[in-house]
């Protein structure tokens, strides 16, 4: 017997399998307005068709214009976001972990489209969602062009969901940031970060959840807040404080601290037979490093290698330009202090590498 034999009246629907067209439909609209202030001239149409399109233009006053592209989500942080149902900096955390990884060659970010599953399209949390994306999108100077939400029941839970994002951007040739231009006694400078970002959450999430057994809506002195607004501090956005520092002073390289830690990051821009000597002394990690390290018993090594320690980004620069460039990122509201500086490594061909040493500050 064929399938289509015999039809049963009222069959089977879309919505009785879980997936909601209406309100997606509904979260579209709720979005609409954060979406409409995170354009750019270059901008062509509007929301709702099927691509998102951008007048490339702009491009014919670069000589010989590169293209970047980088793509992130922001990992098991949105798991704290679902307990306490506070969406929006999550949006915010997406945006800033793709556009300051294309600023490090030196790239200014362009436009932006994000993906987002869920178990059940609960409209406003959608929209919630999106506002942080478009209000990051603002901050950056980039445009949100398009997205999708993709309702995934049986697959996620109905108040579950995850983000991912996708960026282009553009840098001069002649422009382009890092290893070929660093050389040995150039100064590290250190760029302060909001808190933990978007990295090493399910650490953090095991030690002070399951282990210590905290609450979110726990109220900690040393944050001066609960445990749930200090875990959920947006991700810093860099790129229009690094673009300027770039116009202004000769920045050889930028590392993007994330997952794998400072040191981990630094080395993937140090060239062969160079190494970056970082001084712990030079600064004092936020609470809630020392909380995560402390209640997991975690130890120095480990919590470096998983956790930002209040390092979001880092700056590679001359010797002679450090003094301008601590005033330039004073001038633009970002903390800043010179971490260390680059050395030649024990042989010509050896890997580029980076470590800490010394102690932080008690």
């Amino acid at each position: 017997m064929s399938v289509t034999d015999n039809p049963r009246p009222g069959g089977a629907t879309y919505a009785a399998a879980g997936v909601d067209i209406e309100a997606g439909d509904r979260a579209v609209e709720l979005m609409k307005q954060w979406v409409a202030k995170a354009t750019r001239p270059e901008v062509v149409g509007g929301l709702g068709g099927f691509a998102g399109l951008f007048d490339a233009s702009k491009l014919t006053a670069y000589r010989r214009p590169l293209l970047a592209t980088s793509t992130d989500g922001v990992g098991t942080k949105v798991a704290i976001a679902q307990r306490l149902d506070v969406h929006h900096t999550i949006g915010f955390d997406l945006v800033g972990m793709v556009v300051d990884d294309l600023v490090v060659c030196g790239a200014e970010p362009l436009f932006m489209t994000d993906y987002i599953a869920t178990g059940k399209v609960v409209p406003e949390r959608i929209a919630a969602i999106v506002r942080g994306i478009a209000e990051a999108c603002v901050q950056a100077g980039c445009a949100l062009v398009g997205g999708e939400t993709a309702e995934h029941p049986g697959l996620l839970a109905a108040d579950e969901y995850d983000v991912a994002g996708a960026a282009t951007g553009v840098v001069e040739a002649d422009a382009l940031l890092g290893p070929e231009r660093i050389a040995a006694d150039d100064t590290v400078v250190a760029l302060a970060s909001s808190g933990l970002h978007s990295n090493g959450y399910s650490l953090v999430r095991h030690v002070l959840l399951s282990q210590a057994g905290w609450s979110l809506d726990r109220p900690v002195a040393e944050f001066g807040r609960t445990l749930g607004e200090e875990l959920l501090e947006p991700t810093r956005i860099y790129t229009r404080t690094c673009l300027e520092l770039a116009r202004r002073i000769d920045v050889h390289a930028y590392a993007h601290i994330t997952g794998g830690g400072l040191a981990a990051n630094l080395a993937r821009v140090i060239p062969a037979g160079l190494h970056a000597r970082l001084d712990r002394s030079t600064w004092r990690p936020a609470p809630v490093f020392d909380l995560v390290g402390t209640l997991g018993s975690i130890e120095r090594e480990e919590l470096e290698r998983t956790l930002n320690m209040g390092v979001g980004m880092v700056a590679v620069v001359p010797a002679d330009d450090a003094s301008a460039t601590l005033a330039i990122l004073r001038e633009l509201g970002q903390g800043a202090w010179l971490l260390g500086s680059i050395e030649r490594g024990p042989a010509a061909d050896a890997p580029g590498s980076a470590a800490l040493t010394g102690a932080y500050p008690n």
